[in-house]
């Protein structure tokens, strides 16, 4: 499995664009997402499970705000 979050960009309508500086961040409904860039400017975010939030917080790729 590959450490590196990936996202939509919506600007682009790229599938699988890698996030830069992301940020995990919990919903109020008790979700995960995470908020970043792809590098070239375009923010993105994309929604996280459980696991795989904490695993991204774990193996250093996101920050979290929590």
């Amino acid at each position: 499995m590959s450490k590196m979050l990936t996202a939509y960009c919506m600007k682009t309508k790229e599938k699988d664009v890698p996030m830069q500086d992301a940020v995990i961040t919990k919903t109020s409904r008790g979700g995960y997402m995470a908020q970043g860039h792809d590098g070239k400017g375009n923010k993105m975010t994309t929604m996280l499970g459980e696991a795989k939030a904490l695993q991204a917080v774990k193996d250093g790729v996101a920050k979290k705000s929590w």
